[in-house]
């Protein structure tokens, strides 16, 4: 991840907003190939042009072409126990629902489910029961949206935040792709906080934030993953996270916190950032793709931030999220809500209850993974490729540090010649780093693969460590 800067501009230093005031029709010569009717790249937003927004798309190609490598590489949760009659079953519990708890007739339950649906979701009132049983987290329903999937939440609240070109985000480096495109989507530069050993490092962050201060920018949120984070697995200690919520307070900074994985973080799991957020600092961004369904589509977003108009009137931030998102996707689709709402309603709201069978399966992947490295690269042995992996406590990644360079080139060749997959780790640093680490996500392996892959993956450290 990078520090782009204010990137308002296309490449000749125009903003991007700004009309051509030389007109529609006007020919830019010089370009090689180039028909009279084709359209320029540098005409259209920045975004487009940007090496980070094409990461995911360069990683799923290489899986498409070479379909028979052991992929340690795909973040996606486990499919063994995606199932259509759980999630038919789902979608029933939801209308019974409707019906008993909520008292609904049936064309009532029927508009709620099979029509447009309410902008801040239909399901608020279950997820916001859920996050108190789960998590002690109390919010009231109405400081939720639910939204399509995590990554338009993300979206929503950088859009409401971004209000000109002094305004920047800071993120834990590396961080998730996901965030580095949305901000960049709404021109909101990333600058970039070093993670290290403990997951951030706080000294950096007073240095990140005096500079951008310094340089007249306005540092107006940080980014964090603090469970078993992707894409390093890293997870903050207790002492980190009160910490954080003091700095937050002092510098006037939201705390953009993402859980995607926390059911998963494994046993001694912390309480979330939100849960001990007594100063309204925290929006917490959620998903359940993870948790109930990948294909259903739903996320959400925390946001009990109060809002004061020029006329003193008084709002939640969650109601500004749901006035962008009315003119982004509307609403979030009824149906899929409907089987996460079910879900939560037929586990009595608890997500680890509803997860206990792929628990088990990362925490034992985890394990696998962890002992297979340790068999093939015992640490201390005199002889063999110097490599260090960090121990997440769960989750689906872990970060392996190599002593060669481990980019795209690398990982093309290890796919034909070894076909094994897995994340250069520099993907998440935007380009500017990590080139000496990979990331290995274990979420869709079985013993089996993980053995064969492991394999697989120290032969190719091995070559690449003797060859320098």
């Amino acid at each position: 991840m990078t520090d782009s800067g204010v990137r308002g501009n296309d490449v000749r230093g125009r903003d991007v907003h700004e009309p051509d005031v030389r007109g529609a029709d006007v020919r830019e010569p010089g370009v090689r190939g180039a028909d009279v009717h084709d359209m320029r790249l540098s005409r259209l937003h920045g975004s487009l042009a940007d090496p980070a927004m094409a990461s995911m798309n360069f990683l799923n190609e290489v899986a498409i072409r070479f379909p028979n490598a052991i992929s340690f590489a795909a973040g996606r949760p486990s499919e063994e126990f995606l199932d259509f009659a759980e999630v038919h079953r789902y979608v029933d519990v939801f209308i019974d629902h409707l019906r008993r708890d909520r008292g609904m007739t049936e064309a009532e339950a029927k508009r709620t489910v099979l029509q447009y649906g309410r902008t801040k979701g239909i399901i608020h009132e279950l997820v916001s029961r859920h996050l108190e049983v789960d998590e002690g987290i109390s919010v009231s329903s109405d400081s939720l949206v639910i939204t399509v999937g995590c990554q338009e939440a993300m979206f929503l609240v950088l859009r409401a935040l971004r209000t000109g070109p002094q305004d920047v985000v800071l993120a834990i480096s590396p961080t998730y792709v996901g965030l580095t495109g949305a901000a960049r989507l709404v021109d909101l530069p990333v600058r970039p906080v070093r993670g290290g050993d403990r997951g951030i490092d706080f000294e950096d962050l007073g240095v990140r934030i005096a500079e951008a201060r310094a340089a007249g920018l306005r540092p107006r949120a940080l980014y964090i993953v603090p469970d078993v984070a992707n894409p390093t697995g890293i997870s903050l200690d207790l002492e980190a996270r009160r910490e954080l919520l003091r700095v937050a307070e002092a510098e006037d900074l939201l705390l953009l916190e993402d859980n995607a994985y926390g059911v998963f973080a494994g046993e001694g799991r912390l309480p979330s950032l939100k849960a001990l957020d007594t100063g309204r600092r925290v929006v917490r961004l959620g998903s359940f793709a993870k948790t109930v369904l990948p294909g259903a589509r739903v996320g959400y977003a925390v946001a009990d931030q109060r809002v004061v108009d020029e006329d003193g009137g008084t709002s939640l931030l969650a109601d500004h999220l749901s006035t962008v998102k009315s003119m982004l996707t509307v609403n979030t689709s009824p149906w899929s809500q409907a089987v996460v709402g079910g879900a939560l309603v037929a586990h009595d709201y608890s997500l680890p209850a509803a997860n206990r069978r792929e628990i088990e399966v990362y925490q034992r992947n985890l394990r696998l993974v962890l002992a297979g490295l340790a068999r093939r690269f015992p640490r201390g042995a005199e002889r063999g490729p110097r490599i260090s992996w960090n121990t997440p406590t769960g989750g689906f990644f872990l970060t392996l540090t190599v002593p060669f360079r481990a980019d795209d080139e690398l990982l093309e060749y290890s796919a034909k010649e070894y076909g094994v997959l897995w994340t250069p780790m520099s993907h998440f640093y935007g380009g500017d780093g990590g080139y000496e680490q990979i990331r290995l996500s274990l979420s869709q392996l079985t013993p089996e693969t993980i053995d064969a892959g492991l394999d697989r993956l120290a032969s190719l450290i091995r070559e690449c460590s003797a060859t320098g």
